[in-house]
């Protein structure tokens, strides 16, 4: 709970909930993380997504899921979730950007655009070439990089034309967490050109 304190002082946008894995909470307990953790957002006016446990999201009426190709399909959560909540889906190419938007998708989250350790099963890093195809065809649809992002990279991700980046390891073991959530801010002014 310190790290999203810290995080959400240092200026961060969005959050997601990510609890999967060995040793991840479950049944009441991830239930009480889950609402501590969206209290917190809702003090900061930052919004609350919680990854591929739709039925969590729908009980504490988070403001949004995001789900990836293995979970239940974009089209199912979109039903499940109704059109007022946010949707975001992970892909890897134009194809599966397509079928995100074709399913009711607000965002998508591409990547790992570098190796990450924050994910086991992570696929192959793409750079961002695909993040450049999805967007030139796609130009009005929020991409956010995801991946093996740090301050020092992040700007060739802005450049890519990302609307975001979604980190875990690069903030949550930051020694200054706001210092670092600081640096990722001025990465996407230098990487935008703002």
């Amino acid at each position: 709970m310190v790290v999203l304190e810290r995080a959400l002082e240092g200026g961060i946008t969005h959050f997601q909930l990510r609890e999967k894995g060995e040793g991840s909470l479950t049944g009441s307990a991830l239930n009480d993380f889950a609402l501590h953790c969206q209290k917190l957002c809702q003090s900061y006016k930052v919004p609350f997504i919680v990854n591929d446990d739709i039925e969590l999201a729908c009980s504490i009426g988070a403001d949004g899921v995001h789900v990836g190709q293995d979970d239940e399909t974009a089209l199912q959560v979109r039903r499940l979730i109704g059109e007022n909540k946010l949707l975001g889906v992970s892909v890897h190419s134009v194809d599966e950007a397509r079928a995100a938007i074709q399913a009711g998708a607000d965002y998508v989250g591409m990547g790992p655009v570098f190796g990450t350790t924050s994910k086991a099963d992570a696929k192959k890093p793409a750079g961002v070439k695909e993040i450049m195809a999805v967007k030139r065809e796609f130009p009005q649809l929020p991409i956010v990089g995801i991946g093996g992002i740090t301050p020092e990279n992040a700007d060739q991700v802005w450049k890519a034309g990302v609307s975001g980046v979604a980190v875990i390891s690069a903030i949550a073991s930051a020694k200054d967490i706001a210092e670092r959530v600081g640096a990722f801010q001025h990465s996407s002014k230098e990487g935008i050109g703002r």
